[in-house]
Protein backbone atom coordinates (compact mmCIF):
# COMPACT_ATOMS: atom_id res chain seq x y z
CA UNK A 1 0.00 0.00 0.00
CA UNK A 2 1.63 3.59 -0.96
CA UNK A 3 -0.24 6.62 0.95
CA UNK A 4 -0.29 9.68 -1.44
CA UNK A 5 1.14 12.51 1.43
CA UNK A 6 0.75 16.38 1.38
CA UNK A 7 2.57 18.20 3.67
CA UNK A 8 1.41 21.53 5.42
CA UNK A 9 3.33 24.20 6.74
CA UNK A 10 4.39 27.63 6.95
CA UNK A 11 7.95 26.91 7.99
CA UNK A 12 9.96 26.07 4.92
CA UNK A 13 12.52 24.06 7.94
CA UNK A 14 9.26 22.28 9.06
CA UNK A 15 8.63 20.93 5.44
CA UNK A 16 12.21 20.38 4.67
CA UNK A 17 12.32 17.70 7.38
CA UNK A 18 8.89 16.31 6.61
CA UNK A 19 10.21 15.92 2.52
CA UNK A 20 13.11 14.39 4.32
CA UNK A 21 11.67 11.82 6.59
CA UNK A 22 8.61 11.12 3.90
CA UNK A 23 11.81 9.96 1.58
CA UNK A 24 12.95 7.66 3.62
CA UNK A 25 9.97 5.91 3.90
CA UNK A 26 8.90 3.45 1.05
CA UNK A 27 5.28 3.50 1.54
CA UNK A 28 4.71 7.00 1.46
CA UNK A 29 5.13 9.35 -1.80
CA UNK A 30 5.02 12.95 -1.45
CA UNK A 31 2.47 15.06 -3.90
CA UNK A 32 2.66 18.04 -2.75
CA UNK A 33 4.53 20.30 0.06
CA UNK A 34 2.98 23.76 0.24
CA UNK A 35 3.32 26.58 2.84
CA UNK A 36 -0.15 27.88 2.10
CA UNK A 37 -3.12 26.02 4.10
CA UNK A 38 -5.34 27.23 1.14
CA UNK A 39 -3.94 25.48 -1.55
CA UNK A 40 -3.37 22.57 0.50
CA UNK A 41 -7.36 22.91 1.15
CA UNK A 42 -8.23 22.82 -2.27
CA UNK A 43 -5.79 19.72 -2.90
CA UNK A 44 -6.89 17.77 -0.60
CA UNK A 45 -10.66 18.63 -1.44
CA UNK A 46 -9.98 17.27 -5.07
CA UNK A 47 -9.36 14.06 -3.56
CA UNK A 48 -6.76 11.67 -3.86
CA UNK A 49 -5.03 12.17 -1.00
CA UNK A 50 -4.59 9.25 1.60
CA UNK A 51 -2.19 11.48 4.22
CA UNK A 52 -1.80 15.03 5.49
CA UNK A 53 0.84 16.20 7.77
CA UNK A 54 -0.92 19.35 9.36
CA UNK A 55 0.63 21.96 11.52
CA UNK A 56 -1.29 23.45 13.79
CA UNK A 57 -0.60 27.01 13.70
CA UNK A 58 -0.66 28.85 10.29
CA UNK A 59 -1.73 32.44 9.27
CA UNK A 60 -4.91 33.04 7.14
CA UNK A 61 -6.22 29.35 8.07
CA UNK A 62 -4.93 27.50 10.80
CA UNK A 63 -5.08 23.54 11.08
CA UNK A 64 -7.85 23.23 13.79
CA UNK A 65 -10.13 25.54 10.64
CA UNK A 66 -8.44 23.33 8.11
CA UNK A 67 -9.54 20.16 10.06
CA UNK A 68 -12.91 21.49 9.97
CA UNK A 69 -13.48 22.41 6.51
CA UNK A 70 -11.98 19.18 4.87
CA UNK A 71 -13.65 16.95 7.16
CA UNK A 72 -13.06 13.00 6.42
CA UNK A 73 -11.59 13.34 3.06
CA UNK A 74 -8.09 12.24 4.27
CA UNK A 75 -6.47 11.05 7.03
CA UNK A 76 -4.47 13.86 9.51
CA UNK A 77 -1.29 14.07 11.47
CA UNK A 78 -1.33 16.93 13.25
CA UNK A 79 2.49 18.63 13.94
CA UNK A 80 3.24 21.94 16.25
CA UNK A 81 5.70 22.79 18.48
CA UNK A 82 2.98 23.30 21.10
CA UNK A 83 2.16 21.04 23.41
CA UNK A 84 -0.98 22.28 24.59
CA UNK A 85 -2.73 21.25 22.06
CA UNK A 86 -2.30 17.45 22.43
CA UNK A 87 -5.94 17.52 24.09
CA UNK A 88 -7.27 19.67 21.70
CA UNK A 89 -6.73 17.02 19.11
CA UNK A 90 -8.17 13.96 20.65
CA UNK A 91 -11.47 15.52 19.81
CA UNK A 92 -10.69 16.26 16.01
CA UNK A 93 -10.26 12.58 14.75
CA UNK A 94 -7.26 12.98 13.76
CA UNK A 95 -4.09 9.75 13.61
CA UNK A 96 -1.47 11.08 15.52
CA UNK A 97 -0.14 14.32 16.73
CA UNK A 98 3.79 14.72 16.76
CA UNK A 99 5.15 17.22 18.84
CA UNK A 100 8.09 19.48 17.20
CA UNK A 101 11.16 18.97 17.06
CA UNK A 102 9.89 15.88 15.64
CA UNK A 103 12.24 12.37 15.64
CA UNK A 104 12.60 9.93 12.96
CA UNK A 105 11.53 7.03 15.06
CA UNK A 106 7.88 8.57 16.53
CA UNK A 107 7.47 10.03 12.58
CA UNK A 108 7.25 6.63 11.38
CA UNK A 109 5.62 5.11 13.83
CA UNK A 110 2.84 7.22 13.48
CA UNK A 111 2.96 6.69 9.83
CA UNK A 112 3.16 2.69 10.10
CA UNK A 113 -0.08 3.68 12.43
CA UNK A 114 -2.15 4.64 9.72
CA UNK A 115 -0.61 1.91 6.78
CA UNK A 116 -1.96 -0.70 9.20
CA UNK A 117 -4.83 0.79 9.86
CA UNK A 118 -6.10 1.32 6.48
CA UNK A 119 -5.04 -2.57 5.35
CA UNK A 120 -7.16 -3.58 7.81
CA UNK A 121 -9.77 -1.78 7.06
CA UNK A 122 -8.99 -2.92 2.99
CA UNK A 123 -9.10 -6.47 4.27
CA UNK A 124 -12.37 -6.09 5.82
CA UNK A 125 -13.69 -4.05 2.30
CA UNK A 126 -13.61 -0.83 4.13
CA UNK A 127 -12.05 1.99 2.13
CA UNK A 128 -13.00 5.06 5.08
CA UNK A 129 -10.32 7.05 6.55
CA UNK A 130 -9.36 6.03 10.32
CA UNK A 131 -11.40 8.10 12.24
CA UNK A 132 -14.53 7.93 10.27
CA UNK A 133 -14.52 3.84 10.50
CA UNK A 134 -13.62 4.14 14.04
CA UNK A 135 -15.67 7.08 15.11
CA UNK A 136 -19.46 5.01 15.76
CA UNK A 137 -17.38 2.86 18.38
CA UNK A 138 -15.26 5.03 20.47
CA UNK A 139 -16.05 6.07 23.47
CA UNK A 140 -16.66 5.18 27.20
CA UNK A 141 -14.81 2.47 29.58
CA UNK A 142 -16.17 -1.03 29.10
CA UNK A 143 -17.99 -2.13 31.81
CA UNK A 144 -18.08 -5.84 32.50
CA UNK A 145 -21.35 -7.69 33.28
CA UNK A 146 -21.88 -8.65 36.28
CA UNK A 147 -20.78 -12.37 36.07
CA UNK A 148 -17.65 -11.28 34.25
CA UNK A 149 -13.96 -11.77 35.48
CA UNK A 150 -12.62 -8.54 34.30
CA UNK A 151 -8.82 -8.43 34.01
CA UNK A 152 -8.69 -5.74 31.67
CA UNK A 153 -10.10 -2.67 30.39
CA UNK A 154 -10.55 -0.63 27.18
CA UNK A 155 -9.77 3.29 26.95
CA UNK A 156 -10.04 5.48 23.94
CA UNK A 157 -6.34 7.14 23.13
CA UNK A 158 -5.25 8.78 19.84
CA UNK A 159 -8.47 7.93 18.15
CA UNK A 160 -8.24 3.97 18.61
CA UNK A 161 -9.11 1.66 21.36
CA UNK A 162 -6.20 0.43 23.26
CA UNK A 163 -6.79 -2.97 25.69
CA UNK A 164 -5.11 -2.02 28.82
CA UNK A 165 -4.34 -5.11 31.61
CA UNK A 166 -5.33 -4.55 35.12
CA UNK A 167 -2.35 -5.85 36.37
CA UNK A 168 0.17 -3.79 34.26
CA UNK A 169 -1.91 -0.47 35.75
CA UNK A 170 0.14 1.67 38.38
CA UNK A 171 -2.12 4.56 39.29
CA UNK A 172 -4.43 7.21 37.32
CA UNK A 173 -4.08 10.23 37.64
CA UNK A 174 -7.04 13.38 36.84
CA UNK A 175 -6.41 16.10 35.33
CA UNK A 176 -9.84 18.25 34.48
CA UNK A 177 -11.73 16.60 31.44
CA UNK A 178 -8.51 13.83 31.18
CA UNK A 179 -7.21 11.10 32.59
CA UNK A 180 -3.84 9.45 32.68
CA UNK A 181 -2.93 6.11 33.28
CA UNK A 182 0.64 5.17 34.13
CA UNK A 183 1.25 1.90 33.88
CA UNK A 184 4.23 -0.12 33.79
CA UNK A 185 5.97 0.35 30.73
CA UNK A 186 3.61 3.89 29.71
CA UNK A 187 1.65 6.51 30.18
CA UNK A 188 -1.59 6.62 28.15
CA UNK A 189 -3.78 9.60 28.09
CA UNK A 190 -8.02 9.35 27.53
CA UNK A 191 -11.07 11.65 27.86
CA UNK A 192 -12.26 10.25 30.57
CA UNK A 193 -13.90 11.36 33.97
CA UNK A 194 -12.27 9.73 37.69
CA UNK A 195 -15.65 8.97 38.98
CA UNK A 196 -16.24 6.91 35.50
CA UNK A 197 -13.10 4.99 35.74
CA UNK A 198 -13.38 4.57 39.54
CA UNK A 199 -17.13 2.93 38.95
CA UNK A 200 -15.15 1.10 35.98
CA UNK A 201 -11.99 -0.63 38.30
CA UNK A 202 -12.83 -3.48 40.64
CA UNK A 203 -12.53 -2.27 44.20
CA UNK A 204 -10.96 -5.20 44.98
CA UNK A 205 -7.61 -3.80 43.95
CA UNK A 206 -8.32 0.06 43.15
CA UNK A 207 -9.05 2.10 45.49
CA UNK A 208 -9.26 6.17 45.07
CA UNK A 209 -7.31 7.96 47.50
CA UNK A 210 -7.26 11.62 45.96
CA UNK A 211 -9.94 13.78 44.11
CA UNK A 212 -7.45 13.73 41.81
CA UNK A 213 -5.73 9.74 42.01
CA UNK A 214 -6.75 6.23 42.05
CA UNK A 215 -4.05 3.94 43.02
CA UNK A 216 -3.97 0.10 42.57
CA UNK A 217 -3.60 -0.97 45.56
CA UNK A 218 -1.18 -3.87 45.09
CA UNK A 219 1.55 -2.06 43.57
CA UNK A 220 1.56 0.48 46.77
CA UNK A 221 5.55 0.48 47.85
CA UNK A 222 5.43 2.18 51.27
CA UNK A 223 3.00 5.08 53.10
CA UNK A 224 4.67 7.31 55.26
CA UNK A 225 2.14 10.00 56.74
CA UNK A 226 -0.43 11.06 54.38
CA UNK A 227 1.70 9.43 50.98
CA UNK A 228 1.93 6.56 49.38
CA UNK A 229 4.83 5.54 47.11
CA UNK A 230 3.88 3.87 44.11
CA UNK A 231 7.16 3.19 41.33
CA UNK A 232 8.66 6.38 42.93
CA UNK A 233 6.01 8.61 42.49
CA UNK A 234 4.78 10.40 45.56
CA UNK A 235 1.11 10.22 45.85
CA UNK A 236 -1.03 12.79 48.61
CA UNK A 237 -3.97 11.10 50.57
CA UNK A 238 -6.73 13.34 50.46
CA UNK A 239 -9.11 14.04 53.92
CA UNK A 240 -12.27 12.74 52.40
CA UNK A 241 -10.54 9.24 51.57
CA UNK A 242 -8.48 8.82 54.32
CA UNK A 243 -10.10 6.62 56.96
CA UNK A 244 -11.45 4.42 53.91
CA UNK A 245 -7.58 4.08 52.96
CA UNK A 246 -6.40 3.30 56.48
CA UNK A 247 -9.20 0.97 57.18
CA UNK A 248 -8.32 -1.10 54.32
CA UNK A 249 -4.93 -0.83 54.44
CA UNK A 250 -5.22 -2.15 59.00
CA UNK A 251 -7.12 -4.78 57.34
CA UNK A 252 -3.45 -6.15 55.52
CA UNK A 253 -1.75 -5.00 58.73
CA UNK A 254 -0.01 -8.31 60.13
Amino acid sequence: MILKCIAVDDEPLALDILEDYISKVPFLKLVKRTENAIEALQVVNEGGIDLVFLDIQMPELTGIQFLKIAGNKADYILTTAYSQYALESYDLNVADYLLKPIAFDRFYKAVEKVRNLREKLENNGGSKPIEQQIAPIVGQVNTPSANAVQDYIFVKTEHKIQKIELEDILYIEGLKDYISIFTKSERIITLQSMKKMEETLPKSNFMRVHKSYIIALDKIESIERSRICIASKIIPIGDTYRDEFFKHIDGKNI
